[in-house]
């Protein structure tokens, strides 16, 4: 009985650490961000992080990284883009993209897990899935920002602002994710 305790406790503390691992790796791929010209939200590498969670860790580590992420920025660590955190971070026009991480992991990571052969086109689509699922969180916060107080982007339609300008570089960090997933997997073997 008390190997099999060892045992749960030595998994769950690797599985913690794993996952505070990746949290970290998205926090240091956050401050990798530039702007696009015409859109209020920034381009970062965070997609990188949410895909790799979602393919290497799986559906429920890869969305528990991304959760810490979400808390540590949240409760006011430096983690997100330009070196901010704090509830009035997530408040600006990128502020439904964050906790959109989550669920990108999630559904990433839900995808891929289900594959019976997991290459590199299928860690490459469910990839693509997750950031679907961050785009529409994305979006809908977007939407309402701009309601709120837009600026100068007041009127136009959120997905022309938060998602046409993306899906070409979003597309690139997850190929990036998919060979590095799928090359350790090999590796693992």
């Amino acid at each position: 009985m008390r190997a099999i305790a060892g045992k749960l406790d030595n998994s769950i503390v690797r599985g913690l650490g794993t996952t505070l691992v990746f949290a970290g790796l998205t926090a240091v791929l956050a401050q990798v961000a530039f702007r696009l010209p015409g859109t209020p939200v920034p381009v970062t590498f965070q997609v990188l992080g949410v895909a790799l969670s979602g393919l290497l860790l799986g559906s429920r580590l890869g969305a528990l990284a991304q959760f810490e992420y979400l808390l540590a920025g949240l409760a006011g660590a430096p983690v997100f883009a330009g070196w901010s955190g704090g509830p009035t971070a997530i408040v600006g026009p990128s502020g439904g993209y964050i906790p959109g991480f989550v669920l990108g992991a999630l559904v990433t990571g839900a995808i891929f897990e289900r594959c019976r052969r997991q290459d590199a086109p299928r860690a490459f689509a469910a990839g693509m899935a997750g950031v679907a699922a961050i785009y529409l969180c994305g979006v809908a916060w977007l939407s309402v920002w701009l309601r709120i107080g837009g600026g100068i982007w007041h009127g136009l339609p959120a997905w022309l602002l938060g998602v046409a300008p993306f899906v070409g570089v979003d597309a690139l960090k997850v190929t990036v994710a998919a060979m590095i997933a799928t090359g350790a997997s090999r590796w693992r073997r």
